[in-house]
């Protein structure tokens, strides 16, 4: 079972263009005939959805979330489409009731399941034989020098009460482990690769409160976490560079 983040859907939604650049470079690696039932694995506030949608004309969508908050962005961004349907559900416990699809796509997800055995395991089950799976997260080394800053600023007072020795939800997969993953889940050709994508948020504050740091501050009471942002943003170069590292996967069921 995966962790829940309690993520603020609509701020998420408001400052995310960067997320949707990221999420779209995926998309265009998922060839689309136009008629088939694609699943968006972690579909947040909807925003590669809908780019989705208009490339599938004649197909549907099933858009999945953990995050009650991020689907109701989606609805309220795309509205009551017979061709769209939002679900809030746990990744790795996926049912759709004997359903499957022609493709998977994810974006800006895997990184916050830390069993990624039973999420491919999950996904192939969702997939019918000869079907896509395309996907993006971040992937080893993702914003490691921001994790250190972190690390650092938790350690001590008055945070390190809350923070000491957590570890936090993340896992940033190698490419290797990832192939003989999908491999024992039932995918019969596998690859994945790390590619840089360097962001340069213009709220750095902002941007470290909801996306990167939010995990963080779900540990901190109320009053400790601005203070936390603020310590950690002193402790980073300016101006603030957010260096993603993203994992891709191409499979095929």
């Amino acid at each position: 079972m995966s962790i829940a983040r309690d993520w603020d859907g609509a701020t998420y939604d408001r400052i995310s263009a960067p997320m949707e650049a990221m999420g779209l470079a995926v998309l265009d690696r998922l060839e689309l005939r136009g008629e088939e039932t694609v699943l968006d694995a972690g579909c947040g506030s909807g925003r590669v959805t809908a780019e989705l949608l208009e490339r599938l004309p004649r197909g549907r969508v099933i858009g999945v979330d953990g995050s009650a908050s991020m689907i109701e962005a989606a609805r309220e961004r795309l509205g009551g489409r017979p061709d769209l349907e939002l679900l809030v559900a746990d990744l790795t416990e996926l049912d759709l009731g004997g359903r499957t699809v022609d493709a998977v796509l994810s974006t800006a997800t895997f990184h916050w399941i830390a069993d990624h055995a039973t999420l491919f395991g999950r996904l192939r089950a969702a997939l019918r034989d000869g079907g896509r799976l395309v996907a993006q997260c971040g992937g080893a080394g993702n914003i490691a020098p921001i994790h250190a800053a972190a690390a650092e600023a938790g350690a001590g007072a008055p945070y390190a009460e809350h923070l000491g020795g957590w570890v936090g939800p993340w896992r940033f997969a190698e490419p290797a482990e990832t192939e003989a993953l999908l491999h024992a889940a039932g995918f019969r050709a596998a690859r994945a690769w790390l590619s840089d994508w360097p962001v340069t948020p213009e709220d750095p504050a902002l941007w470290l409160r909801t996306i990167v740091l939010g995990a963080h501050l779900e540990q901190l009471p109320e009053d400790l976490r601005d203070p936390f942002v603020q310590d950690v943003l002193g402790r980073l170069p300016q101006p603030v560079v957010v260096p993603y590292v993203r994992l891709n996967l191409d499979a095929t069921a």
